[in-house]
């Protein structure tokens, strides 16, 4: 009868909401949204299932970030494997452009006082608007992936669509008004506590959370993997790099042996190539920048009287504009930071390959090819053959004219084995 007793009890604790140890992990979300976080993200919902973790909370402030990391991430967290607290925080922050469609997929959407949601209407990597035909195009895609989110998650649908085409932007207040959010809580435990005993569904089931004040946080770090792939997943900061890359390997290649350009150049080309694979790159644009460092070397061997160079410039511009020119994507290189690009790599490149031109025909100043036009003396008087020194050594000279001891002499060739041809130098010879 005991043992029945304490198995009634223990039913009944782990019954009520709050009272049973509940664990929930915590990641922390500061800045943009982009293929690090994406995959962060995706790990964080994996670890949470694998643990037993009750609840994953994200804690976000974002500027925004690439759609294309976005729209992976809703699809983690629409299909997670446990429920998602996506929680905008602290006081001050904001869940911008990307950050709304993140915040809105979660099963419970959640905000602190003095943090704002909104503005998502789409813009290319500079931050302007995206122009042409493709911008109705993305715009009336994103405003549909903001509806589908709402309407899947039962918040504000017309609201998701005033987001987008019109970037309005709101407060905590506000959005817990027009239901774009499901709660306002000054800090975490605050937030915890409401979302106990809320139901959600996760996949098929219908879950409540059993969450309280005895909620054991677990907070996951970024691993080391995540913390570079954040930095240089920016489309600015991988541009630099491969920049940085070519210019390392062309001065080591103009210049071989100096070792380090090569070292740098190939670290930065490599964490470039990193990049490259989680950003959306066109090939042709890849292509065309590879195309015009080819046409700059040429450019210092071949006489084409600069249009090799021109055309190499040209053919740089294109190659940087067109590398994340991806129908998929609006992200781009910003304009500045190409044409400074453009600019120094173009006057770097043109200035060693003019450098190494004009050292491949500067007349040889050592070896056999240096004695040529060398002025000596006569060491041993020369009828037909004789010793001179010439160039810090003794060497045995032929002439066709008699020559005297002491008397100046100039080299005309290097004969075989090693012996050189002369004649009387001339008086102002040097």
């Amino acid at each position: 009868m005991t043992r029945c007793r304490l198995a009634v009890l223990a039913a009944l604790v782990l019954a009520v909401p709050g009272l049973a140890s509940a664990r929930v992990n915590l990641i922390t979300i500061d800045g943009s949204i982009n293929p690090a976080i994406d995959d962060f993200i995706r790990e964080s919902l994996l670890t949470s299932r694998n643990d037993g973790a009750e609840v994953l909370v994200i804690e976000l402030d974002t500027p925004g970030g690439l759609l294309t990391s976005a729209k992976s991430i809703v699809k983690e967290i629409l299909g997670a494997p446990v429920p998602v607290i996506v929680y905008v925080t602290p006081a001050g922050a904001s869940a911008t452009s990307a950050g709304v469609f993140v915040t809105m997929a979660a099963h419970i959407a959640a905000m602190a006082p003095g943090t704002t949601i909104g503005a998502a209407h789409p813009v290319d990597g500079s931050g302007g608007d995206v122009s042409g035909d493709m911008r109705e195009k993305v715009e009336n895609f994103v405003v549909s992936f903001g509806q589908a989110i709402a309407e899947r998650r039962g918040r504000n649908v017309a609201w998701a669509e005033q987001a987008v085409r019109q970037s309005v932007s709101i407060t905590e207040k506000e959005a817990l008004e027009k239901h774009v959010v499901d709660l306002v809580a000054p800090d975490l435990a605050t937030l915890l506590a409401q979302a106990g005993g809320r139901e959600v569904q996760v996949g098929d089931t219908k879950i409540r959370l059993g969450l309280g004040p005895q909620t054991e946080i677990v907070r996951l770090e970024m691993r080391l993997k995540h913390r570079v792939l954040d930095v240089i997943a920016d489309p600015n900061v991988a541009y630099l790099l491969f920049m940085a890359g070519l210019l390392g390997l062309y001065f080591e290649f103009a210049n071989p042996g100096v070792v380090l350009p090569g070292v740098v150049g190939g670290i930065c080309l490599l964490l470039a190539l990193a990049a490259f694979q989680v950003l959306p790159i066109n090939s042709t644009g890849i292509l065309l920048i590879l195309f015009a460092v080819g046409l700059m070397i040429a450019e210092a061997f071949v006489p084409s009287f600069g249009v090799l160079g021109v055309g190499g410039i040209g053919a740089f511009v294109l190659g940087s504009l067109l590398l994340f020119d991806t129908p998929e994507s609006t992200i781009a290189v910003e304009r500045s930071i190409i044409a400074a690009a453009v600019l120094t790599v173009s006057g770097f490149m043109l200035a060693i390959g003019y450098l190494v031109l004009r050292t491949q025909r500067r007349r040889a100043t050592t070896g056999a090819e240096g004695l040529v036009g060398e002025i000596g003396v006569v060491r041993e008087r020369i009828d037909h053959e004789g010793k001179i020194f010439v160039h810090g050594e003794h060497w045995h000279a032929v002439s066709d004219t008699p020559l005297e001891v002491g008397e100046r002499i100039e080299v005309v060739r290097v004969e075989k084995g090693m012996q050189l041809r002369v004649r009387r130098a001339s008086a102002d010879a040097h």
